[in-house]
């Protein structure tokens, strides 16, 4: 018997353990295909339950993997967090000087490039506007690129027809599928620009401009008015928010009646439209035999306030800005977590150690993210993170804040607003209308979130430094600054008024 026990203990010995995720299934390398869209908060589709927004391919991707509903970006603005996604670093990490302009440093290590090294060809097409010191291009980065911008969203064709970014978007994307023939794996982004408003042209309708495979759609509904977009709501804000850029474009959008109708309408059909493109790229993938190995993912890079709260735009701490979708539909997985909705807190800085992972690629020690691939396979890590630092460093003085967000907690200082504080408790205001940063009752609540935030950001970076405030109602962002035909918050735009410049891209 004691013999048959040693025995035992020699066949365990020898016995391998568990693979890690990356190696689960088919040995093979999975594709990896990453649609990106712009400006989309995390309800804003029908897996997410919207009641009008009809995304029916994006919803058979989330009933067949995983939809995650705590996904959160760690700066609310499109070309940091895109930028985040690329280094695998919060922004004051990637820039080293709280600048938001990613360092070279940062750059080296960006996921592409280690893709690269594990054997990956990697494809870019789309949205491209990064800062970087040496002004680095997806030509440095990826095998095959094409930045395609917004600016017209619709595209003159050699033929005389002209063609939607998201479509051109695609376009490239499938062909870079196609040229797929040697069986090496393959990552490709596709980075839509949509659902992104159209800056320079801000006739209603046509700020935010939906290719013509959504024509007519959302016509004949009347979308209600938001949830939180009482009048009372915005002038409870403190002033430097209320003449915020936040404010500022509610005037391009949403400040008349039938300017807000015109203008949904026509943003949920981008939302519509970005849907059709991902059928597109699901139906490629079916028809060349790629499907069963190929993972795909699809996020936001920012949410998006659409009059909720007065505002138009994201850049603050509220939820409608920070709070994004993703959804991951990995065919290797079982049928046992296929449908699965996650509530774990995720980020955008975990996506690029969740593709090296994926590849079995060497991971960076700069990375600060983490993997979901084991959430993705249905796994519950014990020590998964319950809150994040969250930040936004540009935007000076009205939108440069820093804080902690969890499921039961919001603390945000806006720092050259004399550390102006908001903590909201989501155990009973969810909807973080009311600031309890003054109550008596919460001092406790407050400094230990005070505590929190000086913690994480101490891991992460530098403080953000002080910088001149010329005027309390200028945004000096070239990012997202406004241009010379900007209303105030008080003035609505005239729309026949010609401009004097384009106004910028973020």
């Amino acid at each position: 018997m004691k013999q048959l026990f040693i025995l035992s203990l020699f066949v365990l010995a020898l016995t391998p353990l568990a693979k890690p995720q990356s190696a689960l299934g088919d040995d093979k390398q999975p594709n990896i295909v990453f649609i990106f869209a712009d400006d989309q908060r995390y309800n804003l589709l029908g897996c997410y339950d919207h009641p009008i927004i009809k995304t029916p391919r994006i919803d058979a991707l989330a009933q067949q993997g995983t939809r995650f509903d705590h996904m959160y970006v760690t700066t609310a603005v499109c070309w940091v967090s895109r930028a985040v996604i690329l280094t695998g670093q919060w922004a004051r990490s990637y820039s080293g000087d709280a600048s938001s302009t990613v360092s070279k440093q940062a750059m080296q290590t960006a996921y592409p490039k280690m893709l690269s090294q594990a054997g990956y060809r990697t494809g870019f097409y789309g949205k491209w506007h990064t800062k970087s010191q040496g002004k680095t291009t997806p030509e440095n980065l990826f095998d095959e690129s094409e930045a395609i911008s917004r600016h017209p969203y619709l595209k003159p064709q050699p033929d005389g027809s002209t063609r939607h970014e998201v479509q051109l978007i695609t376009d490239r994307g499938l062909e870079f599928i196609n040229r797929n023939k040697t069986g090496q794996p393959f990552y490709l982004s596709l980075w839509f620009n949509s659902a992104h408003a159209e800056d320079g042209d801000r006739r209603p309708g046509y700020h935010y401009q939906w290719p013509e495979t959504t024509d007519g759609m959302y016509e004949d509904i009347t979308i209600p008015q938001p949830r939180l977009g009482d009048d009372a709501i915005y002038e409870a804000h403190p002033e430097f928010l209320k003449q915020s850029i936040n404010r500022q474009r509610y005037f391009w959008s949403y400040d008349t009646p039938e300017k807000y109708q015109v203008n949904l309408r026509a943003y949920y059909r981008m939302i519509s439209g970005i849907d059709h493109e991902v059928g597109r790229v699901v139906d490629e993938l079916k028809k060349l035999g790629l499907d069963k190995n190929t993972i795909i993912v699809y996020a936001a890079d920012n949410g998006y306030y659409l009059a909720e709260r007065g505002f138009q735009g994201k850049w603050s701490h509220f939820n409608e800005s920070m709070r994004v979708p993703l959804i991951v539909y990995d065919p290797r997985q079982p049928t046992s977590v296929q449908g699965q909705v996650n509530s774990d807190i995720v980020l955008n800085v975990d996506l690029p150690k969740t593709f090296l992972d994926w590849a079995g690629a060497t991971i960076p020690e700069s990375y600060q993210g983490e993997s979901i691939a084991p959430l993705v396979a249905g796994q519950h890590p014990l020590h998964w993170r319950t809150d994040f630092f969250a930040e936004h460093l540009d935007l000076s003085p009205t939108l440069v804040w820093e804080g902690v967000i969890s499921k039961t907690n919001v603390y945000a200082r806006y720092v050259h607003e004399d550390n102006y504080e908001f903590l909201h408790d989501l155990s009973v205001d969810p909807d973080e209308l009311v600031n309890f940063s003054s109550d008596p009752a919460h001092a406790d609540e407050l400094q230990t979130m005070r505590n929190r935030c000086n913690q994480l950001r101490a891991q992460l970076g530098p403080e953000i430094p002080p910088r001149e405030t010329k005027n309390k109602n200028t945004e000096t962002s070239t990012e997202s600054k406004t241009d010379s035909n900007t209303p105030s918050p008080t003035e609505k735009p005239d729309e026949k008024k010609p401009r004097k410049k384009k106004a910028p891209s973020n």
